[in-house]
């Protein structure tokens, strides 16, 4: 389904957000409602009559802005290969909600034209923000293959880093991200950053910068929360360095103004909480003059 105006609207695609919350982006999508909504869309993707996941969908750079999902466990099926599909409701409001196998090229979305000979003319492939290799079933898995939850991305970063940094976040989800009914489930968001003048044939936006984090609540009875970005460019790094959510939302602050990013409501982390173990500055200082203190009634008792 696309024409909806929140995400809430529909309550099985409200559950793809840790408490029904959608991300805060100033300027994009603030308190759950679109601010420009001949621009962007929001589509609960819908695939044999089961809602997958969320993606919100920017219709003028023609790539998704992010793609919201749960991570219930690793796949149960071997990658499928179905051919890609588009979101009819992007092209008229009377047609069919369900993602559909379709023509070549569209009006307000990416079609399968525009992304002909990429490899060769931009150096860029289809990259997902809803991985495959996140999806749980095999239905959830095809669901993936939609050109909505799609974006070009530097061959080497979406084959290396980025890559390597969904499977490493893949293994951390299935250890350490446990509902009380011991099943695993995490909430994930990945999203895009655009360029300013990058594009595939005039027509789809290859963004600069990509990013995802997820928020879980783990083994310790305590939400978890863990964040990557990286440039979509080539690099030597084999992975992404993980980083804290509010170093995230940090980042991102600089791409959106007139309020601040939020990903996740304020139940995750932001950062790292010090510890007992790692003592201030001041207690150094104090246990130093402490110390000295100890040492020079040592040596006057010598002394008398």
């Amino acid at each position: 389904m696309c024409w909806v105006e929140k995400f809430s609207d529909v309550p099985q695609c409200k559950n793809f957000f840790m408490n029904g919350t959608t991300p805060n982006l100033p300027g994009i999508l603030v308190g759950g409602t679109v601010q420009d909504q001949k621009r962007y869309k929001l589509i609960c993707q819908l695939f044999n009559n089961i809602y997958r996941f969320a993606t919100l969908y920017d219709t003028t750079n023609r790539i998704p802005v992010f793609s919201a999902y749960t991570f219930t466990g690793p796949p149960t099926d071997p990658r499928p290969n179905p051919t890609w599909m588009i979101e009819p409701q992007l092209n008229g409001v009377n047609n069919s909600p369900e993602m559909k196998n379709m023509g070549e090229h569209y009006q307000h979305q990416a079609g399968n034209y525009d992304y002909s000979n990429s490899i060769q003319n931009k150096g860029v492939n289809k990259g997902h923000l809803f991985p495959c290799s996140h999806a749980h079933d095999l239905d959830t898995q095809k669901s993936t293959f939609t050109l909505t939850n799609i974006l070009p991305q530097v061959v080497s970063f979406n084959n290396g880093r980025w890559m390597k940094m969904e499977e490493n976040v893949r293994e951390k989800l299935m250890t350490d991200c446990f509902s009380n009914n011991r099943k695993i489930k995490a909430y994930v968001v990945t999203g895009a950053v655009p360029s300013k003048n990058k594009t595939l044939k005039n027509r789809v936006n290859i963004p600069d910068l990509m990013w995802t984090a997820y928020c879980c609540y783990n083994k310790k009875k305590k939400w978890k929360a863990e964040a990557h970005w990286g440039w979509n460019k080539k690099g030597k790094r084999k992975t992404l360095k993980p980083e804290t959510l509010g170093a995230l939302e940090k980042e991102l602050n600089q791409f959106h103004q007139g309020g601040r990013v939020q990903v996740f409501p304020k139940d995750c982390p932001r950062g790292p909480k010090p510890t007992t173990n790692q003592p201030s500055w001041k207690n150094y200082l104090e246990r130093i003059s402490s110390t000295v203190r100890n040492l020079s009634n040592s040596m006057m008792n010598r002394i008398g």
